[in-house]
Formats: structure tokens, C-alpha cells, sequence
């Protein structure tokens, strides 16, 4: 008969040592190696297979390490945990080691029994990073069994990258390219969201009536959405029907009250109030109507909603926060400020005269369809747009727009033609369909007109290059100061055939060996929406790996505003040039917030806007948007979006000034003109309003519901089971130092090269650097800060090469045969002057087995937990010291030489006796499990039916893994002589 084996017990099979996990049957034994992780998991069927009870065994007395042997194991070995027994039980397994300010929404979170958060926080902070936190903790506990991301097309598989690299989760993409794939494999009857349980789903494409009511019925039970904005109405505007199909689709998601939902956005208001109150009505329906004003209303809404600009985390957890010290102080390094300059440039005379004819045929054309209806009016002015739009972003851009039918053209009424003429030519904060809106627009409405726009057209393309393209040359002299000062900038064009043009002029071409403006060693590279929005990706990191690691190379990237949101540039780029102007300023913040965020390790992001002196658009466009803008942001510390329509209005006023002009020669100057005074005071009254409002919510908002006292609790809870940064800093530089590596310091940062180290640990390492990096002794970069750029390692737990790193050194203490260097052992002697009385340091491993209950049933989880225990005199008559002086112990220094015979007796004598001493560990881990319950209780605590059935249980014995003994040092003999007159002295 079979032997039955509880979960968290050892046992021996297929040669080696396993952990019993919970899913096990009597006849079925689930189990995952000592030491392992959850990819090693195997069945084993005990009737067939040799099975066997099996404890830990013991160090070898021989096999003695150094005085850091105790600290390199203890790290390894928790580095090496993926299952924590705390209460948030994905942080030990997930690839990202979090702020300490991330962790506030998750808090908030666990305090829901079905989870409604609005995630507000500013752009740059985390939010990604926030709500992967509370998605893979509730799969991880069995309260969430499906996850659907919902956000555009164009970062869906951003979301899918950071999902699995960071968090663990595979999700498949649901987007119109790939469903028809996906529905192949389904089963008669089967939907595509019951066999895949994670989903990245377009917004676009799944709002469709067509897919949206199968998406409703088959929806996993948390969703997120990203950009959550872009997915509500106001009450009082026009609102595209687009906005109406993504609002209608997540008001039918949220009517499911059991459904976790997150809303992602870093501007909830869109400057509207009814819009907000609609997101808020997705979380709670009682929010969109309750008085914000009142005490209950403002309760109500801080149990869902965090909203934090970078001055509120940019230090954290210091006394500032109300805690006794600064202990626990977590300072995150955010660029402190941005320099923006305002370059200008003037026209050439040809471009001029080329400017003021096609002004001078849109004024006609819109004059002479005012007079043929409505219709007609609407696509004349769309295709007057187009055509200024383009004549002051690039000579190309203007060919081309010259050249293409105008979207408009083909409208059946004026509605049609404002649905199809101002996607292509405005710049709403709005749209979150960016894909294909950086063509550049048409300009051609009726056939009569194709020699005028032909002539203007081949008048442009002569205009190619910095000759007669002064806006050209003014960007290569702005390039030029940027790079000779060290930067690697992004210039953001609003046109593919701007992108293009730019890139084709300052580029190098090694085919012809033509040498840009820009030097040698300069790299430039277009990207655009031509690209998918991986190849966008893929082009960046060639981009990146071209320029190499000289420090003379620089990298220029000219992009469209494909690329200004959601790819995040901080780690290759420092400064953002606009060569040309977006009409809606909050695009300008998006643009600069790719660079502008946490990972930048410039302190300052330099900002260059570039604008035409006389082209009758760019400098007004600027006075009265973007420098607004920057005031408002530079005074409340947050970006304000600009009402679209109020925005639009005055672009209008400023076209319908500059075509006026065109007819009637010099008029009245722009800001007289009634219609520009009128559109200006409802701009600046709603703006005001606007930021009036964003100001007030956010200190009436301003998360209160998570105490920072609360916060620095499970930090340092985390801390003490699996380690700081400064633990981790420690570990890596020792650990490849005794294994052979050659390390170089750079501040705070080092380098490494492994070419030298056992072949064990090289043959970890490629995997996660890379071959090549290993085999030709490449440096591997180690940052001090965890957002780091490919190719470089952080120094904190979770990430892949720390892994590595201590999978070898944990391996290698475990077995004396290994070859090569052993930083690590499993027991040590060391005589040092830290100690007065022989002290003895426990490394003991604790497993535990927990029944987590949540609304989808119980879960048992087997988990693993590190703790140093010591005691001074025998193990018999042990006196148990506190654990802070226990870790003290791991930075004791010998101070004298031990003999290897005297310590080899030594450590035997304790080893021998060490049963002497299992009643304490025992009770220790009894009391670690009443602590973890009472964790996980504390957390939940706001959720009662979270906690019903709730239990810890410390599984016994628990493991020695390392037994270090301490020796005092004999006193010196002019110690020992001062002593001794002291004492005659007393005497």
C-alpha cells in the first residue's frame, strides 16, 4: 500500500529530493524539486515509481566556507524562492521587483471582494507595472481565472511583452489580423475567450457589434482597460461613434457585479466633468451621481481611486510620510525638470511664394464652394487643412498632399465629410487610433484643379533640402548643439513623408558612401506607421545596437506620433525635438512623456520646439495652445487636457484668418479678428475651468485610503523574506568575484565580464545575456535602478542574470563535488572579534502549507521562507538570540585564522548536536505561521469573506541548510596586560 505524503513534506524519487505539493493524490504525487521553480514540476505515480520519505541532509563538517559563506547562501537561496508565504504571493515570482508606492493600488485591491479601480496616477509613474501587480496576484490566489487586457491595436503587443517577460502571464492577441487564425483551432460551438483564458484584446475591434455581444457573454472575470478615456462620453458634446461602441461595450462589461475591473488612465477627466463622472460610473454606478463634495462621497470614491503625480512618490515612506524614520526611504529618480526652448526659422523666398499661392487657391476653393452648399464647404475646408498642415510640416508632405484625392471628396453630406476630413488633419487628445492617422491627408476635390495642384506640387519637391528648406537646415543646427551635448534626441513629425524626407536627409547611406549633416557616428532612423507595431519596436533596438556602446555614437530617431503613446523610449533616448506642431497640446506632453519618464537617467529632458517665424500657423498655434499648456502643467505639476472642441475652435479661427488673408491681402492682425476672440475666451474659460477642477480633485481625491505606515508594514515584510537591493548589490559583486569574474565600477553602477568564471555559471548566463555576450567576454552592464535597457541586468532579485547568478551559487553549495569556485557553503567556522562567547547561525529553510480561500474555492499552496536563527554556548543550554543580532553575524569579519583540523572538530561537535535544538525551530515556525496568518488577515481585512477559512500550517521538520559557528578572538596581549593592571588597579 501506497504511503500517503502531505503537501510541504520531502520525499526522495527519480534520484533526487522533491516538496509535495498540494494537488497530489494518494496515487499521483505532484512535486517540485528542492530548490526548484514551477517549470521543473513533474507527476510521479508512486506504484510505479520508487518514492520514499526523505529529510534534509545535513553539511558536511569538511566542507568549510569563508566569512561570507552564510550571507551568499541565504541570498541565493531567496532569490531562488516563487512562491512566497505572505500575503501577496506573486511578488517572489513575478520578473519586476516594485516601488513601494506600486504597491498602494494592489493594497487597495486586496481589500475588495470583487476589485473596481480607476488607476489615475501621472504619466511615466507605473501604471502598467500597477495593474499587472493586482492581476497576477489574484490569478496567483485563485481570485481572478481569466484576464482580458483591452487597449489599442498598436500596443497590444507592448501588453502582451510586459505580461509575460515581467509578470508570468501568456495572453493571446485578439486583434483583426489574428482572430481568423485563433477561430480555426475552435471547437464547434467553442468561443475564443473560453480556450483562452488571458486575452490582449483590441478596443476597436472587439467593440463592434459583430464581436462585442460574444466577448460580453465569454468575458473573463477581470478586465482591464487601457487608456480608459478614450472609452466614455460626455454628457454635453458631440462624441464620435466611435467612442459611443467602446463606451457601450465596457458599460456591458461592468454591469457584471462579480467582474474585477481596472481603468487605466493617466487623464481621467479629458477635461470634461460628465465625462469622469461616466468612468467613474464603470467602477461603482452609485459614483457617477454621488456628492465628491461630501465626506461619504469622498470616502466612497478613495476605496477606487489613486491618482498620484510624480511629487507625491518621488521620495516615499520618509518621516515626511509620517513614519518614526527614514529606514524604510525609497527615493525614485524621475528626470527633476524639462528644458524646453523655442527655436524658430524663417521661409525661403521660393517657399514663401509657394506657401502664399496655395493659400491663395485653398482661400478660392473655399470661398467658391461656400457659395454651393454645405457639403461642398465642409470638404473645401477639410482639403484647405490638409493642404496649410502639410505646406508647413515638409516640401514632400506638401507634393504628396497635392498630389491625393482628399478623403472628403467622396462624402455624401457635410457630416460625412467632418467624420472623414478631421481624423487625417486634427490632433484630438481623444483618439486612441493612431494607426494610419500620419498618412498624409488629400488635398484634391475636383478634377479641374489637377495641372494648378500638379504645378504646385513638382514647385514643392524642387524645394528638397537645406538650400531651400530652412526649416530643414534650422533642425540640423538644433541636432547638431543636441548631440555635440551628449543627447540622443527623437524628432517628432506629424507626416510619414516628413519622417522620411528627414531621415533620408541627415542619414548616412553606406551604398553610396554619402556622409549626412549629422557626423560618422551618428544613426538615424525613420520610424513610422508604415510598421507594425513590432517591427516599430524591432527598428528601436536596431537603432540601439547600431550606434553600439562607443561613446561617441549617437542615436536620432525621426518618428510620426505612431509612436507617442505607450512605447516607452527612456532608455535610449534623453530629448524630444517637435518639427512640427500638433494642433492639440496634450499631444505634445504624450510625445515627451515617452522619454520623460521613470528608467531616464538624465536628471533634465531637453525639449526643442521648432516653429515657423512667417508661415501665419506655427507661431500662434503656439502662443495660445502650447505655451498655455506648459504653464498650467508647470503650476499644478500634471498635464490638464485641452477640451477638443475648444481647441479645434481655434485652429479654425487661425486657418479662417490665414484664407481671409489670402483673398484680401494684409487685414486686421489674428488676435483682433472677432471669431479668434470669441474661440479664445471659451478656450481659456473652459481651460481654466478644466485645471480648476484637477487641481481641486486632486487634493480632494488624493489617496488617503492606504496609509504610508500601512505601506512600510509589508515592505518591510517583503524585505525580511526576500531581500533589499542593498542585499542583492552585496551578493552579485562577492559572488562574482570568488567565481572569477572581473568587475568594473562606475559610481554606483559596475560592470562584469564572465569569460573566466566556471563553465556551469557561463552556460546559465547565455540564455539571459545572450551567447555572443558570454563567449567573446562581452561586459554585462549592473544597474543600480530596476528599470534597465535590454542587455543590461539590474541589481535586484527578480531579475534574470541576479536568477541565474544565484541558481549557480545555491547548486554549488549544495553539492562539494561541484567544480570550480564555491562562493557559498553550507557551513563555516570563523574566529572574529564580533562575538565574546562561541555563537552559532542557523540558515533554516521553512515550508508551509496554506489554504487560501477565495470566491472560486479554496487553494492550497505549498510555500518556502528563509530565516536565520543563533545561539551563544551549546546546543543543549542554547540562548536564543534576537533576529537582528542574528543577521548582524552575516557582516562579522575574521579577525584571526581558524586551523581547518580545529574547525572541521568544531563544526562536528555542533552538527552532532543540533537535535538539541529542533523544539525551538519547531516553535519558531509555529509562530512564523501565526505571523503569516495574521499578514494575511491584516491585508484582507476590509473583505471578511476573504479571510472565512483561512490557515497557515508550518511544515515539519524544517531544514538546516547552513550552520556557521562563531569564535571569539583571543585578546591581544597588550589587551590581556590592561586588563589585568585594570583589574589590580580594582583590586
Amino acid at each position: 500500500m501506497a504511503l500517503t505524503y502531505s503537501a510541504g513534506s520531502l520525499v526522495t524519487a527519480r534520484g533526487r529530493e522533491w516538496v509535495v505539493l498540494p494537488e497530489s493524490e494518494p496515487d499521483l504525487l505532484v512535486l517540485r524539486p528542492l530548490g526548484g521553480s514551477d517549470d521543473d514540476i513533474a507527476a510521479v505515480f508512486p506504484a510505479f515509481e520508487t518514492v520514499k520519505g526523505a529529510e534534509f541532509a545535513p553539511p558536511e563538517p569538511s566542507d568549510l566556507g569563508d566569512q561570507r559563506a552564510a550571507g551568499l547562501l541565504r541570498t541565493a537561496l531567496r532569490v531562488g524562492f516563487r512562491s512566497g508565504a505572505g500575503p501577496f504571493r506573486s511578488l517572489a515570482g513575478i520578473a519586476v521587483e516594485p516601488r513601494a508606492y506600486q504597491l498602494v493600488p494592489l493594497l487597495m485591491a486586496l481589500r475588495q471582494k470583487t476589485v473596481r479601480m480607476l488607476i489615475s496616477d501621472d504619466v511615466g509613474i507605473g501604471k502598467t507595472i500597477e495593474s499587472g501587480l493586482i492581476a497576477s496576484e489574484m490569478l496567483a490566489q485563485g481570485e481572478a481565472t481569466g484576464l482580458a487586457v483591452l487597449c489599442s491595436p498598436a500596443l497590444a503587443e507592448q501588453w502582451q511583452q510586459e505580461l509575460r517577460t515581467k509578470f508570468g502571464i501568456d495572453a493571446e492577441l485578439v486583434l483583426s489580423s489574428t482572430v481568423s487564425r485563433l477561430e480555426r483551432s475552435l471547437d464547434l460551438g467553442q468561443s475564443l475567450f473560453d480556450k483562452y483564458p488571458h486575452v490582449i484584446v483590441s478596443t476597436d475591434f472587439i467593440k463592434s457589434t459583430r464581436h462585442r455581444d460574444d466577448f460580453v457573454r465569454h468575458c473573463p472575470d477581470l478586465v482591464i482597460v487601457d487608456e480608459a478615456h478614450t472609452c466614455v462620453v460626455a454628457d454635453d458634446t458631440k462624441t464620435g461613434t466611435q467612442n459611443q461602441l467602446r463606451y457601450e461595450l465596457l458599460r456591458r462589461v461592468a454591469e457584471d457585479a462579480e467582474r474585477h475591473l481596472l481603468l487605466v488612465t493617466a487623464t481621467p477627466h479629458s477635461g470634461k466633468e460628465s465625462a469622469f463622472r461616466n468612468l467613474l460610473g464603470l467602477v461603482r454606478p452609485e459614483l457617477a451621481h454621488v456628492d465628491l463634495d461630501s465626506e461619504k462621497g469622498r470616502k466612497l470614491l478613495a476605496r477606487h481611486f489613486v491618482a498620484r503625480k510624480r511629487a507625491d512618490v518621488r521620495q516615499y515612506l520618509t518621516k515626511e510620510d509620517g513614519l518614526a524614520d527614514d529606514s524604510l526611504a525609497e527615493r525614485t529618480a524621475f528626470p527633476s525638470d524639462r528644458y524646453f526652448k523655442d527655436e524658430t526659422y524663417k521661409l525661403s523666398p521660393e517657399y514663401r511664394a509657394l506657401l502664399d499661392d496655395a493659400i491663395a487657391y485653398a482661400s478660392e476653393r473655399v470661398e467658391e464652394a461656400g457659395g454651393q452648399g454645405r457639403r461642398e464647404a465642409r470638404i473645401a475646408w477639410w482639403s484647405a487643412i490638409a493642404l496649410l498642415r502639410s505646406m508647413v510640416s515638409s516640401p514632400r508632405a506638401a507634393a504628396q498632399t497635392l498630389r491625393t484625392r482628399s478623403a472628403a471628396a467622396v462624402a455624401a453630406s457635410a457630416e460625412e465629410a467632418d467624420r472623414l476630413g478631421a481624423p487625417l488633419t486634427s490632433d484630438s487628445a481623444d483618439s486612441d487610433a493612431l494607426e494610419g492617422m500620419d498618412v498624409a491627408p488629400g488635398a484634391e476635390t475636383e478634377e479641374d484643379a489637377g495641372s494648378r495642384l500638379a504645378e504646385l506640387a513638382a514647385r514643392a519637391e524642387a524645394l528638397e533640402g537645406p538650400a531651400q528648406d530652412l526649416k530643414l537646415k534650422a533642425l540640423i543646427k538644433h541636432l547638431k548643439a543636441l548631440l555635440a551635448d551628449g543627447h540622443n534626441p527623437i524628432v517628432f513629425c506629424r507626416y510619414i513623408p516628413t519622417a522620411e524626407y528627414l531621415a533620408e536627409q541627415l542619414g548616412n547611406d553606406p551604398e553610396t558612401k554619402k556622409r549626412g549633416p549629422l557626423g560618422a557616428k551618428t544613426v538615424v532612423k525613420a520610424v513610422t506607421g508604415t510598421l507594425s507595431p513590432q517591427q516599430r519596436i524591432d527598428r528601436i533596438e536596431e537603432l540601439a545596437a547600431e550606434a553600439g556602446g562607443d561613446a561617441a555614437a549617437r542615436r536620432v530617431l525621426i518618428a510620426t506620433d505612431c509612436l507617442s503613446e505607450g512605447v516607452n523610449l527612456q532608455h535610449h533616448f534623453d530629448a524630444v525635438l517637435h518639427y512640427d506642431l500638433a494642433w492639440n497640446p496634450t499631444r505634445h506632453d504624450q510625445r515627451e512623456g515617452r522619454v520623460d519618464r521613470y528608467g531616464q537617467k538624465r536628471d533634465e529632458v531637453r525639449v526643442v520646439t521648432l516653429y515657423g517665424e512667417d508661415n501665419g500657423i506655427d507661431g500662434k498655434v503656439l502662443e495660445v495652445l502650447i505655451k498655455k499648456h506648459r504653464q498650467i502643467k508647470k503650476d499644478l505639476g500634471i498635464s490638464v487636457s485641452v477640451p477638443d472642441e475648444m481647441s479645434t475652435g481655434v485652429t479654425d479661427a487661425i486657418v479662417e484668418w490665414l484664407l481671409l488673408r489670402g483673398r484680401q491681402g494684409e487685414q486686421e492682425a489674428l488676435f483682433e479678428t472677432e471669431s479668434f476672440q470669441q474661440s479664445f475666451a471659451d478656450l481659456e474659460k473652459d481651460w481654466n475651468s478644466a485645471a480648476d477642477r484637477e487641481k481641486a480633485s486632486r487634493s480632494r481625491f488624493a489617496q488617503r485610503s492606504i496609509h504610508p505606515e500601512e505601506v512600510a508594514r509589508e515592505v518591510a515584510a517583503v524585505r525580511e523574506a526576500l531581500g533589499g537591493a542593498g542585499e542583492i548589490d552585496t551578493f552579485v559583486r562577492e559572488s562574482l568575484n570568488a567565481l572569477g569574474a572581473v568587475l568594473r565600477d562606475s559610481g554606483e553602477d559596475f560592470t562584469a565580464q564572465v569569460g573566466g568564471t566556471p563553465i556551469g555559471l557561463r552556460d546559465a548566463l547565455a540564455p539571459v545575456v545572450g551567447a555572443e555576450t558570454v563567449e567573446r567576454d562581452r561586459p554585462i552592464p549592473f544597474r543600480s535602478t530596476p528599470a534597465v535597457a535590454r542587455g543590461e541586468a539590474a541589481l535586484v532579485r527578480t531579475d534574470p542574470v541576479v536568477g541565474a547568478l544565484a541558481s549557480h551559487v545555491l547548486n554549488a553549495a549544495l553539492d562539494p563535488q561541484a567544480d570550480g569556485a564555491r562562493p557559498a557553503r553550507r557551513c563555516g567556522v570563523v574566529t572574529t572579534d564580533a562575538v565574546t562567547t562561541r555563537t552559532t547561525l542557523l540558515l533554516v529553510r521553512y515550508r508551509f502549507h496554506l489554504t487560501l480561500p477565495s470566491r472560486n474555492g479554496e487553494k492550497q499552496v505549498v510555500a518556502e521562507d528563509a530565516r536565520l536563527l543563533a545561539f551563544e554556548g551549546a546546543p543543549r543550554n542554547a540562548v536564543w538570540l534576537p533576529p537582528e543580532r542574528a543577521v548582524e553575524l552575516l557582516d562579522a569579519r575574521a579577525t584571526e585564522n581558524t586551523a581547518a583540523a580545529a574547525g572541521e572538530r568544531t563544526m562536528t561537535r555542533i552538527l552532532d548536536q543540533l537535535g538539541e535544538v529542533r523544539a525551538h525551530l519547531e516553535s519558531y515556525g509555529d509562530d512564523l505561521a501565526a505571523e503569516l496568518d495574521a499578514s494575511h488577515r491584516r491585508v484582507r481585512a476590509a473583505s471578511g469573506e476573504i479571510v472565512r477559512g483561512l490557515s497557515v500550517t508550518a511544515q515539519k521538520p524544517a531544514d538546516i541548510l547552513g550552520t556557521y559557528v562563531y569564535l571569539p578572538a583571543a585578546p591581544s596581549p597588550v589587551s590581556a596586560s590592561a586588563a589585568s593592571v585594570s583589574a589590580g588597579v580594582s583590586a
